[in-house]
């Protein structure tokens, strides 16, 4: 197994450096290797792609189909295939893994009035709640 960096799936998303995306794949279209990815990449890399300006909708759509591939085993699957949906719900990736991470505790604390809203609007479990 051969764990992905955030730098290497960017490249395979995004194309934008021509050396450094057909490496990225060659590696992941190209080997009978299977690929482990971290949540903290799945988070750095909605960042990255949200700083290339990829529209919000657009990036959990991009992680989805990234998973989807042959071999390709995210961390916490589960977690994280939870919070691509609702992040295609419309809540924010970083906020949607907060919340998917956070297993069955009694609620999350927040000042974040947005992902308050957003969590209850879509009656996320664990609950989330202003500090």
């Amino acid at each position: 197994m051969i764990a992905l960096d955030t730098n290497v799936l960017a490249r395979y998303l995004l194309a934008d450096e021509t050396n450094q995306a057909r490496a990225a794949r060659a590696l992941i279209e190209g080997a009978k290797a299977e690929f482990w990815i971290p949540v903290t990449v799945v988070l750095e890399l909605a960042w990255v792609l949200r700083a290339k300006k990829v529209p919000g909708e657009e990036i959990a759509a991009r992680l989805r189909e990234l998973l989807a591939l042959r071999g390709v085993r995210p961390q916490m699957p589960d977690a994280v295939f939870h919070a691509l949906r609702w992040a295609e719900q419309g809540m924010d990736i970083a906020d949607a893994l907060h919340l998917a991470l956070s297993g069955k505790v009694e609620r999350f604390a927040t000042f974040d009035e947005d992902l308050v809203k957003r969590a209850r609007k879509l009656d996320l479990q664990p609950p989330a709640s202003r500090a």
